[in-house]
């Protein structure tokens, strides 16, 4: 049996075009995701997709007054996948419909543990020279099937190669303007003023042609929910945000490396500091361990081993099933089950893009068919 791979989609033009484009080569992932969100939001909160469509549709307005092309590439995904609009926005609010502090069902117990690692490495933490960032992106485990690896050519803005669940307009990846962006929840509850989802914020960074641009995008979007955002880019610096509704925190690189999980690292935000618990306590495990592992990039000779290295760093099992590399807890029914979904992987001195379909441990990393600086719109200055 051929090892399963990620599908790979490209889509250019309009904002519209873009999405139509987006919606119908992803229509069987996306129905797959409604349906798994049906049950999930009804397993942790009794809620069905009409009401969870109805909370979603407050993000409508102001997504459309921050970004209104980013409303239109949503308007073609759902005509694309033969959805509606509120089905596609509620697959991109789906983290600020669970964190939401007034949606009273959802009860502090109920939020899933959300889990990720990211890491920027370069300067002395590569021994190949090269610039390099990824994560383990952790999820839970029954969208696994929806997960596709997203082109989006959008002259004259950059073109960008994300990791998405089918249908979202934005999450991880990275841009030809040599930018990359790996992110993580932080959980804690805030106010109930309406901000953006987090896969406009997200999107809007990646869509930016400098890493000062892209700051700028995380500094002053007033997301609704708290995140965490790494900034790598191909000059050799990195930066890790903590954005929440409340104020940010930030970090620079140690030696060239650079680890972040789901805890706050820079500094608990005063909104939260009364009784504050890491929302993932194996964050607590992961980011050391990650940190351990990567410090073998100082001895690779080159980007093949650097991969194996990452590969291995990255595919930790210590506090198995909970570890860096995350596995499903048998423990816990199906529908509450976690797992790395994607492990990627990203060279921002090449160009080259890897990622694994699922646990690192037990895959190989896929070598994307595109280079991040290749076509009219790459800048490989």
């Amino acid at each position: 049996m051929a090892p399963r791979t990620l599908p790979v989609i490209e889509i250019s033009g309009t904002p519209t075009e873009r999405g139509r484009q987006y919606g119908e080569a992803v229509r069987p992932q996306l129905h797959a995701a409604l349906g798994y969100y049906e049950e999930a939001f009804g397993h942790s909160a009794g809620l069905t997709w009409d009401r969870v469509t109805a909370r979603a549709a407050r993000w409508l307005e102001p997504v459309r007054d921050y970004a209104p092309d980013l409303v239109e590439e949503m308007e073609g995904i759902a005509e694309g996948a033969g959805v509606t609009l509120l089905d596609v926005l509620a697959l991109n609010a789906r983290g600020e419909v669970i964190y939401d502090k007034s949606f009273a069902e959802m009860a502090p117990d109920e939020e899933p543990a959300d889990g990720c690692t990211s890491f920027a490495a370069y300067d002395e933490a590569s021994g190949d020279g090269h610039v390099w960032a990824g994560q383990n992106w952790d999820w839970r485990a029954g969208v696994a099937d929806t997960v596709v690896m997203l082109r989006i050519v959008q002259p004259p803005k950059p073109t960008l190669i994300m990791q998405v669940e089918a249908g979202q307009i934005g999450r991880q990846g990275a841009s030809s303007a040599g930018i990359a962006l790996n992110a993580n929840g932080l959980g804690g509850r805030f106010d109930d003023a309406v901000g953006l989802p987090q896969t406009v914020v997200r999107r809007s960074v990646l869509d930016q042609p400098t890493i000062t641009d892209a700051l700028d995008v995380l500094c002053r979007a007033r997301a609704h929910i708290a995140s965490n955002a790494l900034l790598t880019c191909r000059e050799g610096f990195a930066i890790d945000l903590e954005t929440t509704p409340a104020g940010h925190g930030w970090m620079y690189p140690t030696d060239g490396l650079l680890v972040h999980g789901n805890h706050y690292q820079a500094g608990i935000p005063a909104a939260l500091a009364d009784g504050y618990r890491p929302m993932s306590s194996d964050s607590l495990v992961r980011v050391p361990r990650a940190e351990q592992g990567l410090r073998a990039l100082r001895d690779a000779t080159g980007p093949d081993e650097s991969r194996k290295l990452i590969k291995q760093a990255m595919s930790d099992h210590l506090g198995l099933p909970e570890s860096l590399c995350t596995h499903p807890d048998p423990r816990q029914e199906p529908v509450r089950h976690w797992a790395t979904l994607v492990s990627s992987c990203v060279d921002l001195t090449s160009g080259d893009y890897h990622v694994t379909a699922g646990t690192p441990c037990d895959r190989d990393y896929q070598h994307l068919p595109w280079n991040l600086y290749e076509g009219p719109y790459g800048d490989h200055s």
